[in-house]
């Protein structure tokens, strides 16, 4: 019979248990390899023949246990298939405790997991199972315990863990610095940074030195994450009732990262364009960018770092928390940010994602680490915040809250199950929350809700969402405890009231007299489900679009994002929509004309010939008038609001409408800041231009946008210079971008994104997906060793439009199977089917609507 580690899904036995660990490693960046010794306090439950140990591309050289006075060496076998290392003895080792011995070495990863270079530097990253390419140990999240390394480097290198140094030396050319012992944390939390590294003074917060870390080039553009950090850290103690248990908090902006950062405890790390930013320069969706990720990995320190998942189907008790809360706390920091608006675009593009059948449940059931990698997904992250988010709004904020702080209490140091929070906010707030909560996250999919008033009486009835038109006709009978916030205007003012809507159907009399002029089926849009109304309900709501009294900003959004979904699913008329959106032309709320133009451009995408450009002309005379209006230049003292709204309307005219007036006003400002004049180009206009003059662009613009990447250290304005490279629609130029991604130029941390923008690019997306099917052995190559970037590779293929692309990527993917991908496989044809199909069914129609106008 196999060993149990011969299976790909071996988890670890209960027993032993990992108490604490003690470790020195010596790197070497040069030679990109590694040396470790130490040892492991372990508990056995019961006597056992063998320890079973999480290890991958390490070479065990020594194992000993110390347990009952004596000594015994083991013999080590490596099983690949499970990344583990089986320790086995002569006879079985005694209940009790006892001390692992090891010496070990190992080699730096090539892509961007476990400990890998970075440019400069050596920086580990273990989220999800990749601490065991590092260290042998148990690497599962259910496995706390305290860690104690030494690290040592070249003589002048930063050494920076988890903790602060209890002991420093030099010698022999050398660096050791020992760390102090950490609370108990899981392996995926434990990190390591080496070499030519710079940090801001630290700041003392409530007796926790805050210091922000970059490569010495970019130091000055570290003061913003840094106060970042120092405004939300307190808040979020408040927010726990428990103070922050890592004593040191270390931000790190690394020039190579997969993700956009890592909350390993007490030494966040961050891809340098989620926390490094010059405010002069920065445009406020950068700042709010990088408020939004900095709040989100502080909040794990609690969620996540304190208390910790028990296995990776309750990831979402991680990033679900996260999510949620960076958008409550960075709200409470800078109201003025709106930001909740954010996390609203956010939740819609999972809404889109879990409309599919290929969806899966916030709580996945997973089996192994690439399973458990692939769960770092839309539906995690902003379905499972949405979710939080609306029973928040259910049971009341400091209910809310006071269920959290008892959860947080009770599980400290520990591990949980999604039925732990659940029980914690029922105790709190004598509300049925175990069963609404598993309801939402224990199924995928979620409910089209539709709203039927007759007087004062409005009819409610849920359904289960599907984008696939054939799949709505025959129906789904998943049912959902629907927290439903009505909101109305009658004679009387605005109101609203909240329903439960546990059953198929149901009816609510709404209070008062007299006539209703609107009613909204999710009042302030918190509730995940789209809502459908009757011909005369959605006639009124689109009556109140102009005179912006009425609905909130959010709700609006909710209007335009629910009614193209309805068409998605075959449920409403394009025509209708189109109808609709031509009512948005004067709107003045920067959040909704971003809806809007969002909107506009994915339908662009899909138009060819006569069609495209009529609709180009149309969007052109919907908002030219407003941009007319608003100019190109802020006025002093302007709020944030119009400057993101003249943004919105320049990317509706000049990405979208590809107005001439607009695109030539754009180069000539954005040549005149390039040739020095800070005031030329306001910041939140800087990413249209570039992509303005981009399109159009001769060689000389791309060489030069190709300099100016390779010379600039501001990360945004260097991402934005790169991806501009893939937008330029000179055939000889997209060519070029193409070989400079295929050529090994793009950094592997962007090299996703840059495929997209080729995929998107209209020139250049046939030859590039032609070259990606053909070369696709080197791209899995290259990517292998960051899962994540390689999914986003798959999800870009469905920017393709038509046909004959999706019949290639299904012929494609089903030759070239990708276990790390297949979710995203499924989810991607899944799209591109339903999008084809769409325009296919659709096309006449707006076509006819354009003519009509």
């Amino acid at each position: 019979m196999p060993h149990p580690t011969e299976d790909r899904n071996f988890r670890l036995p209960p027993s032993p248990r990992p108490l604490a660990y003690r470790a020195r490693l010596a790197l070497d960046l040069d030679a990109r390899a590694f040396r470790g010794e130490g040892s492991i306090d372990l508990h056995l439950d019961a006597p056992a023949p063998e320890i079973v140990l999480h290890a991958a591309e390490l070479t065990v050289a020594r194992a000993v246990v110390r347990v009952g006075g004596g000594e015994r060496a083991a013999r080590v076998r490596a099983v690949k298939a499970s990344d583990t290392v089986v320790l086995s003895f002569d006879a079985p080792l005694p209940a009790g405790p006892a001390s692992l011995e090891l010496a070990w070495t190992g080699r730096f990863c090539d892509g961007l997991r476990g400990l890998y270079r970075a440019g400069p530097l050596a920086v580990t990253q273990f989220e999800a199972a990749d601490a065991r390419r590092v260290f042998p140990c148990f690497d599962e999240p259910g496995f706390k315990a305290t860690w104690k390394l030494e690290v040592e480097g070249l003589a002048g290198q930063v050494l920076l863990s988890n903790s602060l140094p209890e002991s420093e030396r030099e010698e022999g050319g050398r660096r050791r610095v020992s760390f102090r012992e950490t609370p108990p944390l899981p392996t995926y939390l434990v990190a390591l940074a080496a070499g030519n590294l710079a940090s801001t003074s630290a700041i003392d917060v409530r007796g926790v030195p805050v210091r922000t870390w970059a490569v010495p080039e970019k130091l000055h553009l570290a003061a913003f994450g840094q106060e970042v950090a120092v405004e939300v850290l307190p808040r979020l103690e408040d927010y726990f009732g428990l103070p922050y248990a890592f004593g040191k908090l270390d931000q790190l902006g690394v020039p190579d990262f997969e993700a956009g950062a890592m909350e390993n405890a007490g030494l966040v790390t961050y891809r340098e364009i989620a926390l490094l930013l010059d405010p002069a320069t920065a445009s406020l969706a950068v700042k709010k960018r990088v408020a939004e990720v900095v709040t989100h990995e502080l909040a794990h320190m609690w969620f996540g770092n304190w208390v910790t998942m028990r296995w990776w189907d309750d990831l979402w008790l991680n990033e679900a928390f996260a999510t949620w809360i960076a958008f409550k706390i960075v709200d409470h920091w800078k109201p003025e940010w709106r930001v909740w608006l954010e996390f609203d675009a956010g939740k819609a593009a999972a809404l889109h994602l879990d409309a599919l059948a290929s969806t899966h449940p916030v709580r996945s059931e997973v089996h192994n680490a690439d399973e458990a990698t692939e769960s770092f997904d839309l539906i995690t992250y902003e379905k499972g915040g949405g979710v939080l988010r609306m029973i928040e709004g259910w049971l009341g904020e400091e209910r809310f809250r006071e269920g959290i702080r008892l959860y947080m209490r009770r599980h400290g140091k520990g591990n949980t199950v999604a039925d732990d929070l659940w029980n914690a906010l029922a105790e709190s707030s004598g509300q049925p929350v175990t069963e609404l909560a598993n309801a939402w996250i224990r199924q995928g999919g979620f409910p089209l809700v539709r709203a039927e008033r007759a007087g004062r009486t409005v009819r409610l009835s849920q359904r289960r969402f599907l984008s696939d038109p054939a799949a709505m006709a025959k129906g789904e009978g998943t049912r959902w405890p629907v927290p439903v916030v009505l909101r109305w205007r009658d004679g009387a003012g605005v109101h609203e009231q909240r329903h439960l809507l546990r059953d198929e159907a149901g009816e609510v009399t709404l209070p008062g007299e007299g006539e209703i002029r609107w009613l909204v089926a999710n009042g302030g849009a918190t509730g995940f489900y789209r809502v459908a109304y009757d011909d005369a309900g959605l006639q009124a709501l689109a009556s109140t679009i102009g005179a912006q009294v009425d609905l909130a900003p959010a709700e609006r959004i909710a209007l335009l994002a629910d009614g193209w979904s309805l068409v998605r699913a075959g449920l409403a008329s394009p025509r209708a929509w189109l109808d609709l959106a031509a009512r948005f032309g004067d709107e003045e709320d920067d959040a909704v004309l971003e809806e809007l133009v969002g909107r506009l451009s994915a339908v662009e995408h899909r138009l060819d010939g006569e069609p495209r450009a009529r609709f180009q002309a149309f969007v052109a005379a919907l908002l030219g008038p407003s941009l007319a209006r608003a100019g190109w230049d802020p006025a002093p003292g302007e709020p944030d609001g119009a400057r993101l709204r003249r943004a919105a309307l320049v990317r509706a005219l000049g990405l979208v409408a590809r107005d001439p007036a607009t695109i030539r006003e754009a180069r000539g400002r954005l040549d005149r800041f390039l040739a020095g004049s800070a005031t030329a180009l306001e910041p939140n206009l800087h990413d249209a231009a570039v992509v303005m003059a981009a399109r159009d662009g001769d060689a000389g613009r791309f060489d030069d946008l190709r300099r100016r990447y390779a010379a600039e250290k501001d990360p945004a304005f260097r991402r934005r210079y790169l991806l501009a490279l893939a937008q330029f629609e000179a055939p000889a130029l997209a060519a070029r971008a193409q070989e400079l991604l295929l050529g090994g130029e793009v950094p592997l941390q962007d090299s996703a994104s840059f495929a997209g923008a080729l995929l998107a690019n209209r020139t250049a997306r046939d030859p590039y997906w032609k070259a990606l099917r053909e070369r696709w052995p080197e791209v899995e190559a290259a990517l292998g060793g960051a899962p994540m970037l390689l999914r986003r590779v798959v999800e870009a293929v469905g920017a393709l439009p038509a046909r004959r692309h999706l019949q290639e990527a299904e012929a494609f993917f089903a030759a070239h199977p990708l276990p790390a991908a297949k979710q995203a496989i499924a989810q991607t044809t899944e799209r591109m089917r339903q999008d084809v199909e769409l325009w296919e069914r659709i096309g006449g129609d707006v076509a006819g609507w354009l003519v009509s106008r």
